[in-house]
């Protein structure tokens, strides 16, 4: 047998010619190339299989020339020489191995997280190590600007005393600016605080300009609320308010955002401006929130962009409370607003913008009698108070009955006569009470949870199939009160059913954040309907 090449001007290919042996042997076809030689198949899928032949006719000398040893020894020298080099993973794909007890105990003691037991949500978003001497740099550069541009004052957060959550302000303002796409990002501490931050503080915004706008318009429907708020904070318009306060260089230091294409600009903004409103939440609370909201940044909410679309509005014949009547609030009023002293509830304006005064027509009626008990029963409802007057407790209790009755109030039943008699507005301040309140739950439940998976467990937990679920599980969905002309359509079709339910929760939740506050919001989600489903069924 013997080998006859024919090349061309782009390749070589390898022909077997039969001669005249009449049998083919494997060895003798590379007995006349010398060793080490390459060749090379030029049929596509080939191009890149590289076969090296290294046999020598010496190697084999002790075998005969047809015994399947000796083929079999070639192949596998032949694989070996042919078989693709394997890619190593690189390093940080690599699995560690685990840390010993000791070392993580350290870890964990050390950590800022840790630090500080009065305030436990505070010390759940410090960085979970110490900010190293990269940290300091850009705090020394830049953190000035940030607080002046603020209205902070220049002096360093670490000056105040332990008892003083703003002492720590240096360091989360220094993680909100930290977004995914800057230098420092890739720094775990760092990525991990940015992104806790922003998750708490999408919450807070929504929370924030939801209590807002049900106070400055006593009689709109939550969906012209949507529009305002989603045309104040939605992301397509936060470049134009971290422009108002001269940001964008930190946010963008080496490019100009008003020439960066909208997928570039607006992840960055955002991801800054939540976390931004996470931190100063933590560290000065909710009226700061509406300070930097609308001085710093300059929102509007009379603007023409922020205005809802035009729709058809029910005609509202029933009374708004005497602190809403003739007047439209502004945003220093709420932030300002203090319950005096004996105030029936924990925010009693809220209260009173949600349920609205003509719901005492409806005392003495036969939900009151047949229904209330049994839901104020499932509830926990009254809760002790200490009150210094009797009259106070009685006064509470019988608005929390008719707050409850109008929980359960479907829009159906009054809507079209008496546009506010219903759950809609409570269901609005609801929605974003529990979405703060798990949002807290999940940062201090898991230190070491980066914002992105905290993000999925909290959609995940409060979705609302979920919550509706949790109210029929209590057989609470029995005392909806519907129209006699849709009863039985809700009654028997759970697409209709279902969202009726979610809505009826999120409601008394609302109640119950307006009423009690929000530790009661947290007593309703974990302990009655188990949010978290981590108590043990009943059998």
């Amino acid at each position: 047998m013997e080998l006859c090449s024919s090349s061309s001007s782009s390749s070589s290919l390898l022909r077997i010619c039969s001669s005249s042996a009449p049998e083919i042997s494997f060895s003798s076809s590379i007995s006349q190339f010398p060793s080490k030689t390459q060749l090379n198949l030029t049929k596509p899928r080939f191009q890149n299989l590289r076969i090296c032949a290294s046999v020598t006719a010496e190697t084999h000398q002790g075998l005969p020339r047809d015994s399947p040893q000796r083929l079999l020894k070639e192949l596998a020298q032949r694989k070996t020489a042919t078989g693709p080099k394997k890619k190593v993973p690189p390093k940080r794909f690599i699995l560690r191995p685990p840390l010993d007890d000791k070392k993580l105990a350290e870890r964990f003691l050390n950590s800022p997280q840790l630090s500080l037991k009065s305030f436990p949500l505070l010390s759940s978003c410090l960085p979970s190590s110490k900010l190293n001497n990269a940290d300091k740099t850009w705090i020394d550069e830049y953190l000035l600007e940030v607080k002046q541009a603020l209205g902070y004052s220049l002096e360093p957060s670490e000056s105040l005393g332990d008892d003083n959550p703003a002492k720590h302000f240096d360091t989360l303002l220094y993680l909100a600016f930290q977004h995914p796409s800057c230098d420092r990002a890739r720094a775990r501490h760092v990525k991990n605080g940015h992104s806790r931050l922003w998750f708490l503080g999408q919450y807070v915004l929504e929370l924030a300009l939801t209590e807002f706008f049900l106070q400055r318009y006593p009689r709109e429907s939550p969906g012209p609320m949507r529009e305002r708020v989603f045309a104040l904070i939605g992301k397509r318009y936060l470049p134009k308010w971290v422009k108002a306060a001269s940001l964008q260089n930190l946010i963008f230091p080496y490019d100009d955002m008003d020439k960066l294409i909208r997928k570039e600009r607006e992840p960055p903004v955002k991801s800054v401006f939540w976390a931004l409103f996470g931190a100063i939440y933590l560290c000065y609370g909710m009226p700061e929130v509406y300070r930097v909201l609308f001085e710093v940044f300059g929102m509007d909410p009379d603007a023409d962009e922020c205005q809802p679309r035009s729709r058809r509005q029910l005609e509202d014949v029933d009374y708004v409370s005497v602190e809403f009547e003739g007047k439209k609030l502004a945003w220093q009023d709420i932030a300002t607003y203090k319950p005096p002293e004996d105030a029936l509830f924990a925010h009693p304006r809220l209260f009173r913008a949600c349920v609205p005064p003509g719901m005492h027509r409806f005392r003495g009626n036969i939900w009151d009698f047949d229904s209330k008990p049994k839901v104020m029963q499932t509830l926990g409802y009254p809760l002790p108070m200490n009150d210094r007057i009797k009259e106070i407790t009685e006064a509470r209790n019988i608005e929390l009955g008719l707050g409850l009755q109008l929980c359960f109030l479907h829009p159906s039943k009054h809507k079209f006569e008496h546009p506010r008699f219903c759950f809609e507005r409570l269901e609005y301040v609801g929605q974003k009470i529990q979405d703060i309140a798990m949002a807290e739950r999940l940062l201090m439940k898991h230190l070491d949870a980066p914002g992105k998976w905290l993000q999925e467990k909290h959609r995940r937990l409060l979705m609302n199939k979920f919550c509706g679920r949790y109210l029929r599980e209590k057989r609470l969905h029995n005392f909806i009160i519907y129209s006699e002309e849709v009863h039985d359509r809700y009654e028997h079709n759970r697409r209709l059913r279902n969202p009726a339910t979610t809505a009826v929760q999120q409601a008394i939740h609302g109640l119950a954040y307006t009423i009690y506050g929000k530790p009661d919001v947290r007593r309703l989600m974990f302990e009655v309907f188990d949010f978290e489903q981590i108590q043990p069924k009943a059998v």
